[in-house]
């Protein structure tokens, strides 16, 4: 059983409790707020969900905290980073189902010295233009797995309440005296109905 993880809280992968890891699976999930509910707490007993298009995503930064120049997103129309260190798996059109709803393989013995920070986000796509927004998203997490060992590593429940927002950023892996680490987030953003929105914070 992972680490239970608070906002803010961050853990060593590379050292430590960590000693050995390479590959990891970051798997993120989420759900839809029954109709007529009031986001995160639940719905009306026997209400349908509505279908909502979350796509997760992975913004890549060098040691300035902002994009690289090259192949910086991971993403539903990029799946695979250029140097094959960052596999997304693919679009979850609904965030129907248990478990991860989508899954990016990372090798952290292979990612470019020019990247030092991989930024995880989720945002609901045209969720402006759709009316929807993360207040009708409930049980959304990330998690880390150990590839090799298939033992989850850490888990962070994001479980405020992010009304009106359509995007967020979840949590972020990072390069930190030569070692890996691993910051959960939970940032809420009010305008990202495309990933554009969200790289832009970091160009």
């Amino acid at each position: 059983m992972g680490i239970n993880l608070q906002k803010g809280q961050k853990i060593d992968l590379t050292k430590g409790g960590g000693t050995g890891l390479s590959k990891v699976m970051v798997g993120l999930g989420w759900d839809e707020a029954q109709n007529g509910s009031g986001g995160f707490l639940g719905g009306l007993f026997g209400s349908q969900p509505q279908s909502i298009d979350c796509d997760a995503s992975v913004i890549l930064c060098g040691d300035n905290n902002k994009l690289i120049s090259k192949d910086p997103c991971v993403y539903y129309g990029n799946l695979k980073h250029s140097s094959g260190a960052i596999v997304h798996q693919g679009d979850n059109l609904t965030g129907a189902g248990d478990g991860d709803d989508e899954q990016i393989m990372v090798n952290l013995q292979q990612i470019p010295t020019n990247i030092e920070k991989m930024v995880f986000v989720v945002n609901i796509y045209d969720g402006r233009q759709r009316k929807q927004h993360f207040g009708m998203i409930r049980n959304a997490f990330i998690r880390l797995v150990d590839l090799d060992t298939r033992n989850e590593i850490c888990r962070f429940n994001l479980s405020e309440n992010y009304t009106n927002m359509t995007g967020l950023i979840v949590g972020e892996i990072y390069k930190k005296d030569g070692e890996w680490k691993f910051n959960a987030i939970g940032q809420p953003v009010q305008e990202a109905s495309r990933i554009d929105a969200l790289l832009k914070l970091y160009s």
